[in-house]
């Protein structure tokens, strides 16, 4: 444990924003997994979740938690599934 007081200050900023970044990769993961399971399910319905999808991760881009440049990728892979399996 820090002995400095500005050293313990740090690691209780770092505890909080450490808990708050998890817990918004979890809503993306979760929101990922969830269009995931609507795509095998119907295809035809799947594009609400996709919408909630690309909304989670565009989110967690604008809190800094995730890369603008890797929630395009996911966002890309994702609406790329969509369309074959719609196109199937």
């Amino acid at each position: 444990m820090a002995n400095i007081k500005s050293s313990i200050k740090r690691a209780k900023l770092i505890a909080g924003r450490t808990a708050r970044n998890r817990s918004i990769k979890s809503s993306v993961r979760t929101a990922v997994k969830r269009f995931e399971t609507a795509l095998a399910k119907d295809p035809g319905a799947a594009g609400d979740t996709l919408r909630k999808a690309s909304g989670a991760l565009d989110k967690a881009v604008s809190k800094g938690v995730i890369h603008r440049n890797a929630a395009d990728r996911k966002k890309s892979r994702l609406a790329r599934k969509l369309n074959t399996k719609s196109s199937q």
